[in-house]
């Protein structure tokens, strides 16, 4: 696993003595900035409103949805079932959504992470600039699915290597001969190195290609920890949303590095008599794990030993 493009970090890990476990917890567990700003918005609306609708999960976690819930938060699937104010939730919708709720009168609150927001500004604007959208990122993620709708006709989606093939083709069918890559916000930083300088590499000099790294700070800096934590690690503990595509990636990455990996969504999940058999556990949480989950289970596990 290649992390060129990464600033150079060092990583500072905190150790637990737990007489013969060593716990180590990555330094950038909590919420992203985005997810913070998102969810500590919508508790205020909520507290001025007392129900809302927003449209799809807000972030991908359970647990914090419950809580939002109970707080009067209504989860709708189309913007046709909306009741109420609608909230934008943190992967961003679709510009067809944006239509609708203007056609029709409903108010949208947009709580999109501002850096999703910018990379659908910078697609719509390099789209009217006659630039071919090529979008790295997973086909059924909701931020993906969002961002591909401003892309226009002549784009494409990566998630894969077999995809790499019949993007280029689209490209040259396109009879366009400028090139925009660029990522979802929570894509494998290694994957979009790899894919990103294929694509250039095949298009050659007869394109002019911009490669635009979209990939957000907290994700290049998990990504590269939990390859730091996961070497050193009998056992890897990765927390998130099964949703979670950020905490997907961290998982991918964990099993690249160590043997034993353990995918969790909170404290209940863990497989106790498991964790006893290892000296050395990881744990690593996805951008939408609040702390509180991520040191109950770093507190399991220290008293396990």
């Amino acid at each position: 696993m290649r992390f060129s493009s990464l600033p150079l970090i060092i990583v500072l890990n905190v150790a637990i003595d737990g007489g013969h476990m060593n716990i180590i917890l990555g330094k950038n567990n909590g919420f992203c900035a985005g997810v913070r700003h998102t969810i500590s918005k919508a508790e205020e609306l909520l507290a001025k409103y007392h129900t809302l609708d927003c449209l799809g999960e807000i972030i991908h976690n359970k647990e914090v949805v419950s809580s939002l819930e109970k707080k009067g938060l209504r989860i709708i699937n189309s913007i046709e079932e909306a009741k109420n104010r609608v909230i934008i939730r943190a992967h961003g919708t679709t510009k067809e959504v944006y239509e609708y709720a203007e056609a029709h009168g409903i108010e949208l609150i947009d709580l999109t992470c501002p850096n999703v927001l910018k990379i659908h500004e910078q697609v719509q604007n390099l789209v009217k600039e006659k630039y071919f959208i090529c979008l790295l990122g997973v086909k059924n993620h909701p931020e993906t699915i969002g961002t591909y709708s401003f892309c226009g006709e002549n784009s494409c989606i990566v998630e894969d290597f077999s995809d790499l093939s019949p993007a280029v083709q689209k490209i040259h069918n396109s009879k366009l001969k400028r090139v925009l890559i660029i990522a979802q916000t929570t894509f494998s930083v290694t994957l979009f190195e790899q894919y990103s300088q294929i694509i250039a590499d095949t298009l050659w000099n007869h394109f002019k290609v911009k490669i635009e790294n979209s990939i957000c700070n907290s994700t290049n800096l998990r990504q590269f920890e939990a390859a730091e934590i996961a070497v050193d690690a009998d056992l890897m503990i990765v927390i998130g949303g099964e949703n979670s595509s950020n905490t997907q990636k961290l998982y991918d990455i964990s099993k690249n590095f160590c043997k034993n990996v353990m995918y969790v969504q909170t404290k209940d999940d863990l497989n106790l008599r498991a964790i006893k058999k290892f000296n050395n556990i990881g744990i690593i949480a996805g951008a939408s794990t609040p702390d509180y989950i991520t040191q109950e289970i770093a507190e399991v596990c220290r008293n396990l030993a």
